[in-house]
C-alpha cells in the first residue's frame, strides 16, 4: 500500500516562451497522456472507470473558473471534518471539499501570471511557474464533475494532491529569481503587489492540499502517518497539519536555538533570549507557519543585537494570550472513528482554557531601525545587509545584481542558511500572519531597539462530541 501514496515526480517541460496572454500553446497542455484524454473525451465522465491523468486546459476553462467565487479559507474549514482517524465518509467529505477549492485557486493564479507584462512572463523562471500551475490544473480538471465516493478514487486523488504539492515546492525562490532577472521591466511596487497576493493564495492552496493528505494518512482506511509525503504528525492534539494544542513558547525555544546556532557560526557569539508573559499558553494553529514567522523575526532581532554589541542583553519574547471570546459560533467535531495508532480517543486532552488567539512580542536592544529604512521594510525588493555580508549569501555577486531581498529568496533554493540578507523575512512573515486574520507590526526606537508584535488568531473554541467538552 505504501508505494501507492508516493508523490509522483513532476513532469518536466522546457522553459519555452509562452504565447500572448489568454492563448495557451500546445506545450501548456501537459497532455503526456493524450491517448487517455482523447479516448475519454468521446464518452461521458460517468463512464470512466477512473479519470484520465490530465485534461486539456483551455481558455474557456480558465475563464469559467476565475469567474467563480474563491472561498476565503479559515482554520475552521480545515478541522470541520473531525479528529483523525476519520471514517471513510468523513474522508470523502474532506476530499470533495478540497476538490471544490483547488481548481478555482489555480485558475486565479494562472490568470494573475497572464496579467503580468508579456516580457516578464516570457522569462524562463516565471514561465516555469506558469507551466507548473497549468499542469497542476490539468491534473485536477478530470475530477471537476466527479464526486469522490469510494476509497479507490480517494487514493488516486490524494496522489494527485501529493504531486501538486511537490510540483510547487520551490515556487517562491524560482519566482524571485525570475523577477530579479526582469527588474528592468517591472517596478518594485508591482513585484511587491503581485507577490503579496500570490503568496497569500499559495499559503491557502498548499495548506488545503497538505491538510487532506495528512487526514488521508492518519485515517482508518490508510492509517500510516510515516508514509505521508507531506507533514503528518502522529500526535493526538493534531487534526491534519493543525495543532489544537500549539505551544508558542515551545516554538520560540526551538526556533531561537536554531537561529542562535547560526549566529554562533557566523559571529562567534551566541545571543540569549528570555520568554515571559504566559509561557504555558496553547492555542490552535498551524505549527509550520508559526515556526517560519518566529524564525525570521528572531533572525532580525539576534543579528541586530550582536552587530550592535548588545549580545549580553537578552532578546525578550513575551507571550500574551487573548481572553476567551464567547461571541463566535462554536465548531463541533465528530468523534474519532476508532482507537487506532497514536490517534487514540483516550489520548485526546480537552483544552478547556484554550485561548482563541495569541500576541507575541519580540523585543531587542539592537539599536532600532533607521528612519530612512523603516518605510521600506515591507518591500520584497529591499534588504539591509551590508557589503561585508555579501560573501556569506549564496547566489550574490559583487556586481550588485543580486543584492536585494529577491536575490536572497532566489538563492534560498540552494539551501543557504546565512544570518545576513534578511529583508525578505518581514513581508513573507506578514503574509503568513495575515492569512488567518493575524498581523505583524513594528515599533522602532531608533538608537535603542525594536519591538515586533506578532498577532495570531486561532481556530477558536472547538466542541468535541466524544468528550462533550470544549477544545
Amino acid at each position: 500500500m505504501r508505494s501507492i501514496f508516493r508523490p509522483l515526480r513532476c513532469l518536466h517541460t522546457p522553459n519555452a516562451l509562452i504565447p500572448r496572454r489568454n492563448v495557451l500553446a500546445p506545450s501548456c497542455y501537459y497532455s503526456s497522456h493524450a491517448a487517455d484524454s482523447s479516448s475519454s473525451s468521446s464518452s461521458s465522465h460517468q463512464k470512466w472507470s477512473h479519470p484520465p491523468h490530465t485534461a486539456t486546459v483551455t481558455d474557456d476553462e480558465i475563464a469559467d473558473l476565475t469567474n467563480k467565487h474563491q472561498h476565503p479559507l479559515s482554520l475552521a474549514d480545515l478541522v470541520k471534518h473531525g479528529r483523525p482517524p476519520l471514517s471513510a465518509e468523513a474522508l470523502f467529505s474532506s476530499a470533495n471539499f478540497t476538490l471544490s477549492l483547488l481548481p478555482i485557486r489555480l485558475a486565479h493564479r494562472i490568470q494573475a501570471l497572464r496579467n503580468l507584462p508579456f516580457i516578464v512572463v516570457s522569462n524562463p523562471n516565471i514561465s516555469k511557474i506558469y507551466h507548473n500551475y497549468v499542469h497542476s490544473l490539468s491534473t485536477l480538471l478530470p475530477w471537476k464533475h466527479r464526486t469522490i465516493a469510494n476509497l479507490d478514487a480517494e487514493i488516486r486523488f490524494t496522489s494527485v494532491l501529493a504531486e501538486l504539492v511537490q510540483t510547487h515546492q520551490d515556487t517562491i525562490p524560482i519566482l524571485a529569481k525570475g523577477f530579479l532577472e526582469c527588474r528592468r521591466y517591472i517596478s518594485p511596487q508591482e513585484v511587491t503587489r503581485f507577490l503579496d497576493t500570490h503568496l497569500r493564495t499559495r499559503i491557502g492552496t498548499r495548506l488545503i492540499a497538505e491538510q487532506h493528505i495528512a487526514l488521508h494518512y492518519s485515517s482508518l482506511p490508510h492509517f500510516d502517518p510515516s508514509a505521508s509525503p507531506t507533514p503528518c504528525p502522529e500526535h493526538p492534539s493534531y487534526i491534519g497539519v493543525i495543532d489544537t494544542a500549539l505551544s508558542p513558547s515551545a516554538v520560540v525555544d526551538s526556533c531561537a536555538g536554531f537561529v542562535a546556532d547560526i549566529c554562533e557560526l557566523k559571529y562567534g557569539v551566541r545571543p540569549h533570549w528570555v520568554i515571559d508573559g504566559e509561557p504555558d499558553t496553547t492555542f490552535a494553529s498551524v505549527p509550520m507557519h508559526l515556526e517560519y514567522i518566529v524564525t525570521e523575526l528572531l533572525k532580525n532581532a539576534f543579528r541586530a543585537t550582536v552587530e550592535n554589541g548588545r549580545n549580553r542583553e537578552p532578546v525578550v519574547v513575551t507571550i500574551a494570550p487573548e481572553p476567551p471570546d464567547m461571541g463566535p459560533p462554536r465548531l463541533t467535531l465528530g468523534a474519532p472513528a476508532a482507537d487506532k495508532g497514536a490517534f487514540k480517543s483516550d489520548a485526546i486532552k480537552p483544552l478547556d482554557d484554550n485561548a482563541p488567539g495569541v500576541t507575541i512580542r519580540i523585543r531587542d536592544r539592537g539599536g532600532g531601525i533607521a528612519p530612512e529604512v523603516l518605510p521600506n521594510i515591507w518591500s520584497y525588493s529591499f534588504t539591509t545587509f551590508s557589503e561585508e555580508d555579501e560573501d556569506e549569501i549564496p547566489g550574490t555577486s559583487h556586481g550588485g545584481t543580486s543584492k536585494d531581498a529577491l536575490g536572497i529568496i532566489s538563492a534560498a533554493g540552494g539551501g543557504g542558511s546565512s544570518i545576513a540578507g534578511l529583508g525578505y523575512g518581514l513581508p513573507l512573515s506578514r503574509a503568513y500572519a495575515e492569512y488567518f486574520g493575524g498581523g505583524i507590526s513594528v515599533q522602532s526606537l531608533y538608537g535603542w531597539g525594536t519591538d515586533v508584535y506578532l498577532r495570531l488568531k486561532g481556530v477558536g473554541k472547538i466542541d468535541d462530541k466524544m468528550s462533550g467538552k470544549s477544545v
